[in-house]
């Protein structure tokens, strides 16, 4: 018996509205940024700048620097998890690329500008290095704003950027506080309220 092929149905446009809608909420929800890695970076930079503040302000610590360690493992942690998120999602969009390259760019920077100043200022690399840093803290972090449409990583963007011009105004020994006050607003704070989003996309 010969089998008749139903000839396909053109789609109107409001159709292909829906469609096309449907696969971008689609991509939405598969988008692996659930403010993790923003909540474990701004917990780990948070809890070492602070350690490192008290152990030297507080314990008299002269290696209390070594604190900063942790961010060894901190690595190792997201190079594991990046590796396994990469295996269970189907979809990579062109948001997760523009946020990898960004935040990829980030660790390039801030490694370069930690070396050079090193290089150029010898011990006295420390006294530039926070104040730089939190400006470069607010790239990535408004980057993610802009790309995610996420008003709080925009607005941490802008307190880092602040609390650096802050710190021209008060003693280096009190820069680390300033880290953890940044990490506070850049990272953790968004970081818990993706989740929160992410959450609620996932629901929908």
């Amino acid at each position: 018996m010969e089998r008749r092929v139903q000839p396909e149905i053109p789609m109107s446009s409001a159709e292909s509205l829906i469609l096309i809608e449907s696969m971008i909420n689609k991509a939405k929800n598969q988008f692996s940024e659930d403010g993790h890695l923003y909540q474990l970076w701004g917990w780990v930079v948070f809890i070492c700048s602070l350690g490192q503040y008290i152990g030297m302000r507080f314990l008299k610590i002269q290696s209390s620097y070594y604190v900063w360690l942790l961010t060894i493992l901190a690595v190792i942690y997201m190079v594991f998890y990046l590796s396994r998120n990469k295996k269970q999602r189907k979809v990579v969009t062109y948001t997760d690329e523009v946020l990898g390259a960004t935040w990829i760019a980030f660790s390039i920077v801030l490694l370069l500008t930690g070396f050079i100043l090193a290089q150029v200022l010898g011990a006295k690399f420390y006294t530039v290095l926070n104040p730089i840093y939190l400006s470069i803290y607010g790239i990535p972090t408004f980057i993610s704003g802009v790309v995610l449409k996420f008003r709080p990583l925009k607005t941490g963007a802008v307190i880092c950027w602040g609390l650096a011009v802050l710190s021209t105004f008060i003693p280096v020994a009190e820069h680390l506080l300033l880290i953890a006050v940044a990490m506070l607003f850049a990272w953790i704070l968004p970081g818990y309220l993706l989740k929160q989003r992410y959450n609620n996309q996932s629901v929908n």
